[in-house]
C-alpha cells in the first residue's frame, strides 16, 4: 500500500480525489520524493509561488484548472497574489474595494494548509495605478488628501488580512533604473515620505507582519545604478525609523528585459554580493519574491534552453542561499504557459518561453531540479 505524503493527505481532505488519479499530462513520478516546500522546510525556509485568478467569475480561468491546483498543493507551502491586491484590481474606484479575487486565493491557501504573502500595498509606479487615480481630485490640500488615501488603502488591506498574511511587499518598485525615486501623484504631494507612511501604517495595522521593500534591481549588468538607489533608500528608511524588515529581491534573472541587445547571462556576481552585503549590513532580511528565468536570448532547442536556464538558476540560488538571511523563495508562476513572460519581450523565433519549474503539461523540468538541488545544498537557516 502506498503511503500518502502530507500534501496528498491535504488534497484528499480538500476533495482532491479526482486529481489524485494523475490526469493526462502529469509525469508518472510527479508524486515521488519530497516537495520543494518540504525540502525548504528542512532548511528553515519556505517555497511557494505567485497565483493569479484572472476573471473571478470565469470558470475558464487557469485558477480553476484541477491540474494547476494539484501542482500548487503538491509543491508549495506559500502563495502570493499575482495581481489581486494591486490597486488596479482591488480598487475599482476611489471609494470602494473589491476583495473577491484576493479572497479566492486566500481561501484556497487556507483549505490546503498554505501560508500567504501580500503583494503589494503600494506599487509606486505611475503605469500601474488604476486609470481613475491619475484623474483624482486631491483638492485644496493635496498632501493631506494623498496621505488620507494612502493610509486608508494600506490600513484596509492589512487589517483585513491580519494574522493571515505573514509578510507584505509594502512598497514595490519605487526606484527606477537610474537610481531615482519614481514620481507619481502620491510622491508629487508627499515626496519620499510616501514610503515611510506606507510602512508605518502597515506596522500599526499588523505589528506581527514582516514588512519588505520589493524591487527588481538585478545581479545583471545595467542595474548597478538601481542597486545603489535601492540601497540609499533603505539606508534613509532605517535612519528615519521606518519599520522596514527586509528587502524583497524579485529575481527575474536571465535575458535582459529592458535591453534587447544583451545576452542570456550577464550576471555580475561580485557586484551583486557587494550589494547584498550592504543590505544585510543594515540588519535586513532577504526574500526571493518573484523568481523565474527569462530564456528570450537562448537557442530554440528545448534541451539546450532548459539546461542553460537550470545552470544559471543554480548559480544564482547558491549565491542567494549563501546568505542565512534568505528564508523565502517564491517563483513567479509554476508552469510555463502561465508565466507573465509569454506576453512580454517576445522571442524572435516566436516560440513560447520556458521560464518556470514546470512545462505547459505540468511536467517537471531541469529548473525544478536546480531549485531542489540548491535548497538541498543550502545551510540550515538560524532559528
Amino acid at each position: 500500500m502506498t503511503m500518502l505524503t502530507r500534501r496528498q493527505s491535504l488534497m484528499l481532505a480538500a476533495g482532491g480525489l479526482a486529481a489524485m488519479a494523475a490526469p493526462r499530462g502529469f509525469a508518472e513520478d510527479f508524486f515521488e520524493g519530497p516537495s520543494l516546500h518540504e525540502l525548504a522546510q528542512e532548511k528553515g525556509m519556505r517555497f511557494g509561488s505567485a497565483v493569479g485568478v484572472g476573471d473571478p467569475d470565469s470558470l475558464a480561468s487557469s485558477f480553476h484548472d484541477a491540474r494547476y491546483r494539484e501542482l500548487l498543493i503538491r509543491e508549495c507551502g506559500v502563495l502570493v497574489h499575482e495581481n489581486e491586491l494591486k490597486w488596479y484590481v482591488a480598487r475599482p474606484d476611489a471609494e470602494t474595494f473589491d476583495f473577491r479575487p484576493a479572497d479566492m486565493v486566500m481561501d484556497f491557501a487556507a483549505e490546503n494548509g498554505m501560508e500567504m504573502r501580500g503583494h503589494t500595498l503600494l506599487w509606486h509606479h505611475t503605469d500601474w495605478f488604476p486609470d481613475w487615480f491619475a484623474n483624482h481630485d486631491f483638492g485644496s490640500r493635496p498632501g493631506t488628501e494623498a496621505e488620507r488615501m494612502l493610509t486608508e488603502h494600506v490600513r484596509t488591506l492589512v487589517e483585513r488580512y491580519r494574522g493571515r498574511i505573514y509578510s507584505w511587499d509594502v512598497v514595490n518598485e519605487t526606484i527606477d533604473e537610474a537610481g531615482r525615486l519614481r514620481q507619481t501623484p502620491l510622491s508629487q504631494h508627499l515626496g519620499e515620505e510616501v514610503i515611510d507612511i506606507a510602512f508605518h501604517v502597515a506596522k500599526e495595522a499588523d505589528p506581527d507582519a514582516e514588512l519588505l521593500y520589493n524591487d527588481y534591481m538585478s545581479w545583471e549588468a545595467g542595474y548597478e545604478r538601481q542597486q545603489e538607489g535601492v540601497l540609499r533608500l533603505l539606508e534613509r528608511l532605517k535612519e528615519r525609523g521606518a519599520p522596514v524588515d527586509g528587502l524583497g529581491v524579485q529575481s527575474h534573472i536571465g535575458s535582459g528585459n529592458y535591453d534587447y541587445s544583451t545576452g542570456f547571462d550577464t550576471a555580475r556576481a561580485d557586484g551583486w554580493r557587494q550589494f547584498l552585503d550592504a543590505v544585510t549590513g543594515l540588519d535586513l532580511s532577504l526574500s526571493i519574491t518573484e523568481f523565474d528565468v527569462h530564456d528570450k536570448n537562448l537557442p530554440a532547442d528545448i534541451e539546450t534552453r532548459d539546461r542553460e536556464v537550470a545552470e544559471l538558476a543554480r548559480r544564482y540560488l547558491d549565491l542567494m542561499f549563501s546568505y542565512p538571511q534568505t528564508k523565502d523563495i517564491l517563483v513567479w508562476g509554476m508552469a510555463d504557459h502561465l508565466s507573465w513572460y509569454q506576453g512580454m519581450w517576445l522571442r524572435e523565433d516566436g516560440l513560447p518561453k520556458r521560464p518556470t519549474p514546470y512545462d505547459e503539461d505540468y511536467r517537471p523540468k531541469p529548473l525544478r531540479q536546480a531549485i531542489a538541488d540548491a535548497i538541498r545544498a543550502a545551510e540550515p537557516r538560524p532559528a
